[in-house]
């Protein structure tokens, strides 16, 4: 037995290993071993019971003779580069139980013959070949795979077709992860033979028709995942029979009617998602019963009636969200209960009433929107609520008394009610003294006065919702005549001026030029996006101008310029942590752009020039000119417009297919240019080199050939860490430029990996 596991091993793997003879398990998984697999391998290694060599960085292809180490039960592949097809040689494994293939780059035949092949491993249990761009279809096959089958990942492999009613043979399958695929049609229903299935993964596919009663068969189901995919009609009661399930995720379809009462009984439930829908009727009161959730969204829904207060006993719920609905009533008092609640939204409903200051007591509460309501009366300001900004409250009728959100004081309760008091005791006391029709003719006109200090109120509470106007002259003037002088940069349709406002507020103005093709609809399309996005890495939409013959839009100005400055001009330099922030800022606007409304927003030119910075060295995603709405239901649309050269996704350059993995192409470009500081259009990358390709190439071994030489000395304190953060910034960069989009990560993961790199950079920081 060979054993050295997470050893730093480097290099190729020596041919001698395999001529062991007497050698029953080799096992060097998560090293930095590299290149191909000796030829010989399995040639001289009859007794070779186990091989595992995952998590490492080998490449080239599994050579056809591996399958002479017959005696083979384990074979474990997983987390390199490897190409070339898997081989159909495989199927001579008879005793082979584990296959592990996962996270290369191995391809297939259509027909996906080398699952066909596998059919001749009688004592096969597991196969992992999820991550890989296999692009085929299902075959029958697939049904005749071993009777002990009991998982099966192909997770991520670009597989077309339908799901073969086949597949109801694998009698002992436990789990089954098909996400992130392309299968279409309907789920089988011979799935219902499967009584021993636990997890059953269809997430983000094409999936169609009615969620089958028969999955109601699946008694000991603990997962399943049907979200992303375009399943319509009603919700099958029976879901409430399955007492064994923990996640119950269906979000992002077409389902219609309203939300079971039954799934309430399910009590171990962790997990419900049902967002972005067309369910309605009123919430279950009996949604308290899930005392165990810790996530529960029914957001982006038509569900109506009032906030069932039973909510509040769910102690364990960590992330709550039901806006844009049409719920109603108020806010009930018991969510002060929810101990544990990180994130509330409740935005976009017809909500009225004051917010509960039991809320107060929610310690860990991070997140908080309230914003398009009809709430009002004083916000509460301690707990959480100082660290809440306007957003989480914008549009609603009368909130007052938030000093630290510029709203003005509350009297006896609320200003209008004040009002209201004052007007009635005045309309009184005039009615006393003289005559009913002159008291009438007073108290008219005086209704009419405080009208319009209360609109004008109002003006002033929601001052941050609304536009400034700003004239065409005014614009003039403020930039000097649109002096080059005061020009900030230029973009496909526009220029971007310096403007300084009378009263001293210092602006950008982006004026389109409409001498260009296209130039009309930039304008619409970035009007369009701005007016419905609101988020703290988004360019800010102060006003804008727009007559037949000129338009403009009004900016936050950011006085630290574009990213593109701060990495190519040698009077600015950003650190590690300051460029991990930036790209960390980035990666949180296309997230709320990915999914943070039932309008997904593709933004389509992703770079360091439409990176802007803030005074607080905050990013912001500006110029959104030719950026693409994804409507509920569609996962792609098609474009003649295309984005700069050297960020596009190949299948955007290539067949004009925009998805919000394009944008997850550009930000990983855009990861390895702030970290190498080096364009991908840089006139080094010729022929078959270019910047991924120079990456991939010297990650992680060559790491301090690419990186930006002011990052990484070799005598600098911090040198291991430094190497650590940025080698594994690179991996995701990687992973998020991957050619296929089926292979790339989304945004939401990316997020969650970055942020935990630079939780482990600061841990090492602090630990030297």
């Amino acid at each position: 037995m060979l054993e050295l596991y997470d050893n730093n091993l480097m290099g190729p793997i020596p041919a001698t290993l395999f001529n062991i003879s007497s050698l029953q398990i080799i096992s060097l998984p998560l090293n930095h071993l590299s290149g191909n697999l000796p030829p010989n391998i399995g040639l001289w290694s009859p007794n070779l019971q186990a091989l595992l060599l995952g998590g490492n960085e080998l490449s080239g292809i599994v050579p056809t003779c591996i399958s002479n180490a017959s005696e083979l039960t384990l074979l474990d592949l997983g987390g390199n580069r490897f190409t070339g097809s898997i081989p159909n040689s495989l199927g001579k494994l008879r005793h082979l139980e584990v296959l592990e293939l996962a996270s290369n780059k191995f391809t297939s035949d259509l027909e996906l013959s080398f699952l066909t092949s596998l059919t001749n491993c009688r004592q096969l249990r597991q196969l992992f070949i999820q991550s890989n761009p296999l692009n085929g279809i299902l075959p029958r096959a697939i049904g005749n795979l071993s009777s002990s089958m009991d998982h099966i990942d192909a997770s991520y492999c670009g597989i077309k077709g339908n799901i073969p009613i086949q597949i109801g043979n694998l009698s002992n399958l436990a789990f089954l992860h098909l996400s992130g695929n392309y299968l279409s049609g309907f789920i089988p229903i011979t799935i219902k033979v499967l009584s021993k299935l636990q997890v059953l993964d269809f997430y983000s596919n094409k999936l169609q028709g009615s969620i089958r009663s028969s999955l109601c068969s699946l008694k000991n189901l603990g997962s399943l995942a049907l979200d992303q995919n375009r399943f319509s009609g009603s919700l099958p009661a029976c879901l409430g029979n399955l007492s064994s399930l923990r996640h119950l995720r269906l979000g992002f379809n077409q389902l219609n009617f309203s939300m079971p009462r039954s799934l309430c009984s399910l009590k171990d439930l962790l997990v419900l998602n049902l967002s972005s829908n067309s369910l309605s009727g009123k919430l279950p009161s009996e949604l308290g019963n899930l005392k165990v959730a810790i996530q529960i969204d029914l957001s982006l829904n038509q569900f109506s009636g009032e906030i069932p207060s039973a909510i509040g006993g769910m102690q364990n719920l960590v992330q709550l969200s039901l806006g844009n609905n049409k719920l109603q009533g108020s806010i009930p008092q018991s969510f002060g209960n929810l101990i544990s609640l990180e994130f509330l939204d409740l935005s976009q409903n017809d909500l009225f009433g004051v917010i509960p200051k039991s809320l107060e007591e929610l310690v860990h509460l991070k997140y908080f929107n309230v914003s398009f309501n009809r709430l009002g009366g004083e916000i509460p300001s301690g707990g959480p609520f100082a660290n809440f900004s306007n957003r989480s409250f914008m549009a609603n009728e009368g909130f007052c008394d938030a000093p630290w959100l510029h709203m003005s004081m509350c009297h006896n309760g609320s200003l209008h009610q004040s009002r209201e008091r004052k007007m009635l005791v005045l309309a009184y006391i005039v009615m006393s003294i003289v005559s009913i029709p002159f008291a009438i003719c007073i108290t008219v006109v005086f209704i009419r006065w405080l009208r319009s200090r209360e609109i004008q109120s109002q003006v002033n509470l929601l001052a941050i919702a609304s536009h400034r106007r700003i004239a065409y002259h005014e614009l003039v003037r403020a930039t000097n005549a649109f002096n080059q002088s005061n020009l900030l940069g230029k973009g496909s349709f526009s220029s971007v001026y310096k403007g300084v406002l009378s009263d001293g507020t210092i602006l950008a103005v982006k004026v389109f030029n409409l001498q260009l093709e296209g130039a009309f609809k930039s304008f619409d399309t970035e009007c369009e996006i701005l007016r419905n996005l609101c988020h703290r890495n988004l360019t800010k939409v102060i006003s804008s101008c727009s007559t037949p013959d000129f338009k403009s839009l009004v900016l936050e100005y950011m006085p630290n310029g574009t990213l593109e400055k701060w990495l190519y001009c040698h009077n600015y330099f950003l650190n590690i942590l300051q460029r991990l922030d930036l790209m960390i800022d980035v990666a949180c606007a296309l997230e709320y752009l990915h999914y943070g409304s039932s309008i997904h927003v593709v933004h389509c030119d992703l770079k360091p020039s439409n990176v802007l910075i803030d005074n607080d060295m905050v990013a912001h995603v500006s110029d959104f000119g030719i950026a693409k709405f994804l409507y509920v239901g569609e996962s792609i649309v098609q474009t003649k417009t295309i984005g700069t050269l050297g960020y596009i996704a190949p299948e955007y350059g290539m067949k004009g297919i925009v998805s919000t993995k394009c944008d997850v192409y550009s930000y990983g470009i855009l990861l390895m240019e702030t970290f190498t500081r080096t364009k991908p259009t840089d006139a080094m990358f010729d022929g078959d080199l270019s910047l991924k390709r120079w990456v991939d190439d010297s990650t992680p071994n060559a790491m301090i050939k690419i990186v930006d030489a002011n990052l990484l000395r070799a005598n600098q304190e911090h040198y291991a860490a430094n190497v650590q953060c940025v080698s594994s910034i690179m991996e995701l960069a990687l992973r998020c430029s991957a050619e296929s989009p089926v292979d790339r990560m989304n945004v939401k993961d990316a997020l969650t990996t970055l942020k935990s790199i630079r939780l482990q950079y600061l841990k090492q920081l602090s630990t030297k």
